[in-house]
Protein backbone atom coordinates (compact mmCIF):
# COMPACT_ATOMS: atom_id res chain seq x y z
CA UNK A 1 0.00 0.00 0.00
CA UNK A 2 1.48 3.54 -1.02
CA UNK A 3 0.18 6.59 0.51
CA UNK A 4 0.76 10.22 -0.39
CA UNK A 5 0.25 12.27 2.76
CA UNK A 6 -0.36 16.48 2.46
CA UNK A 7 0.01 18.36 4.81
CA UNK A 8 -3.02 21.20 4.29
CA UNK A 9 -4.51 24.37 5.42
CA UNK A 10 -7.70 23.14 3.26
CA UNK A 11 -8.69 20.72 1.30
CA UNK A 12 -12.01 19.16 -1.06
CA UNK A 13 -13.02 16.64 -3.56
CA UNK A 14 -15.73 17.55 -6.05
CA UNK A 15 -17.39 14.60 -8.19
CA UNK A 16 -19.26 15.80 -10.90
CA UNK A 17 -19.44 19.95 -9.58
CA UNK A 18 -21.16 18.46 -6.15
CA UNK A 19 -18.67 18.81 -3.82
CA UNK A 20 -18.41 15.55 -1.14
CA UNK A 21 -15.69 16.11 1.37
CA UNK A 22 -14.14 19.39 2.79
CA UNK A 23 -11.69 20.36 5.42
CA UNK A 24 -9.73 22.93 6.50
CA UNK A 25 -6.27 22.03 8.57
CA UNK A 26 -5.48 18.46 8.65
CA UNK A 27 -4.05 16.02 6.11
CA UNK A 28 -5.05 14.75 2.36
CA UNK A 29 -3.94 11.12 2.03
CA UNK A 30 -4.19 9.74 -1.30
CA UNK A 31 -3.94 5.92 -1.17
CA UNK A 32 -2.82 3.31 -3.87
CA UNK A 33 -3.53 -0.54 -2.81
CA UNK A 34 -2.53 -3.99 -4.46
CA UNK A 35 -3.32 -7.14 -4.15
CA UNK A 36 -0.62 -8.48 -1.82
CA UNK A 37 -1.66 -5.75 0.81
CA UNK A 38 -2.89 -7.27 4.59
CA UNK A 39 -4.65 -6.30 7.62
CA UNK A 40 -0.71 -5.85 8.76
CA UNK A 41 0.06 -2.95 6.01
CA UNK A 42 -3.08 -1.17 7.05
CA UNK A 43 -2.47 -1.36 10.87
CA UNK A 44 0.59 0.21 10.16
CA UNK A 45 0.14 2.71 8.19
CA UNK A 46 -2.36 4.11 10.04
CA UNK A 47 -0.78 4.04 13.48
CA UNK A 48 2.22 6.01 11.37
CA UNK A 49 -0.11 8.61 9.39
CA UNK A 50 -1.84 9.50 12.80
CA UNK A 51 1.40 9.94 14.67
CA UNK A 52 3.54 11.64 11.70
CA UNK A 53 5.00 14.62 13.82
CA UNK A 54 4.34 17.35 10.72
CA UNK A 55 2.17 19.84 12.82
CA UNK A 56 3.61 23.06 13.90
CA UNK A 57 3.79 23.57 17.99
CA UNK A 58 3.43 26.97 20.04
CA UNK A 59 7.26 27.42 18.66
CA UNK A 60 6.13 26.78 14.90
CA UNK A 61 8.53 23.38 15.27
CA UNK A 62 7.11 20.46 13.61
CA UNK A 63 6.28 18.65 16.61
CA UNK A 64 2.82 17.35 16.42
CA UNK A 65 0.49 14.76 15.18
CA UNK A 66 -2.71 15.69 13.27
CA UNK A 67 -4.35 14.23 16.14
CA UNK A 68 -2.53 16.55 18.55
CA UNK A 69 -3.38 19.31 16.72
CA UNK A 70 -7.14 18.24 16.02
CA UNK A 71 -6.63 18.14 12.17
CA UNK A 72 -8.63 16.31 10.11
CA UNK A 73 -8.57 13.96 7.05
CA UNK A 74 -9.56 13.35 3.61
CA UNK A 75 -9.14 10.14 2.17
CA UNK A 76 -8.57 9.04 -1.55
CA UNK A 77 -8.31 6.21 -3.33
CA UNK A 78 -5.83 6.64 -6.36
CA UNK A 79 -4.51 3.22 -8.16
CA UNK A 80 -2.45 5.48 -10.06
CA UNK A 81 0.13 5.49 -6.82
CA UNK A 82 0.78 1.74 -8.23
CA UNK A 83 1.95 2.89 -11.74
CA UNK A 84 5.14 1.41 -13.06
CA UNK A 85 6.87 3.72 -15.26
CA UNK A 86 10.58 1.54 -15.83
CA UNK A 87 9.41 1.02 -19.25
CA UNK A 88 8.19 3.15 -22.20
CA UNK A 89 6.53 6.39 -21.36
CA UNK A 90 3.04 5.11 -20.88
CA UNK A 91 2.80 3.54 -17.12
CA UNK A 92 1.22 0.54 -16.45
CA UNK A 93 -0.95 -0.37 -13.69
CA UNK A 94 -1.08 -3.49 -13.75
CA UNK A 95 -0.04 -4.02 -9.62
CA UNK A 96 -2.93 -2.00 -8.56
CA UNK A 97 -5.83 -4.13 -7.48
CA UNK A 98 -9.04 -4.30 -9.16
CA UNK A 99 -11.99 -2.72 -7.32
CA UNK A 100 -13.34 -6.42 -5.96
CA UNK A 101 -9.92 -6.46 -4.22
CA UNK A 102 -9.26 -2.62 -3.30
CA UNK A 103 -12.83 -1.50 -2.16
CA UNK A 104 -12.83 -3.86 1.25
CA UNK A 105 -9.04 -3.10 1.80
CA UNK A 106 -9.73 0.48 0.64
CA UNK A 107 -12.77 0.59 3.30
CA UNK A 108 -11.06 -0.90 5.91
CA UNK A 109 -7.98 1.33 5.73
CA UNK A 110 -10.74 4.27 6.37
CA UNK A 111 -12.57 2.68 9.26
CA UNK A 112 -8.74 2.03 11.01
CA UNK A 113 -7.76 5.01 10.43
CA UNK A 114 -11.03 6.60 12.08
CA UNK A 115 -10.28 4.39 14.72
CA UNK A 116 -6.53 5.63 15.15
CA UNK A 117 -7.64 9.29 14.74
CA UNK A 118 -10.81 9.12 17.30
CA UNK A 119 -13.31 10.73 15.02
CA UNK A 120 -14.77 10.55 11.12
CA UNK A 121 -12.70 11.25 8.05
CA UNK A 122 -13.87 12.63 5.12
CA UNK A 123 -13.54 10.90 1.86
CA UNK A 124 -13.81 10.78 -2.11
CA UNK A 125 -15.64 8.14 -3.99
CA UNK A 126 -13.62 4.75 -4.94
CA UNK A 127 -13.34 4.79 -8.47
CA UNK A 128 -14.81 8.12 -9.14
CA UNK A 129 -13.60 10.94 -11.32
CA UNK A 130 -12.69 12.88 -8.79
CA UNK A 131 -11.45 16.44 -8.58
CA UNK A 132 -8.88 17.29 -5.59
CA UNK A 133 -8.66 20.66 -4.19
CA UNK A 134 -5.85 21.39 -2.12
CA UNK A 135 -3.65 24.20 -0.43
CA UNK A 136 -0.73 22.35 0.81
CA UNK A 137 0.91 24.06 4.11
CA UNK A 138 4.67 24.11 3.86
CA UNK A 139 4.47 22.14 1.50
CA UNK A 140 4.81 19.42 3.51
CA UNK A 141 4.43 16.20 1.52
CA UNK A 142 5.38 12.75 2.40
CA UNK A 143 4.91 9.08 0.60
CA UNK A 144 5.13 5.75 3.01
CA UNK A 145 5.17 2.67 1.15
CA UNK A 146 4.08 -0.26 3.81
CA UNK A 147 6.26 -2.68 1.56
CA UNK A 148 9.38 -0.19 2.01
CA UNK A 149 9.44 0.65 5.60
CA UNK A 150 12.23 2.80 5.51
Amino acid sequence: MKTVIQRVSSASVTIDSKMVAEIQNGLLVLVGIVDADTQEDIDWLCQKIVSLRIFGDENHVMNLSVKDSGGDVIVVSQFTLQALTKKGNRPSYIKASKPEIAIPIYENFVQKLEKELGKKIQTGVFGADMKVLLLNDGPVTIIIDSKNKE
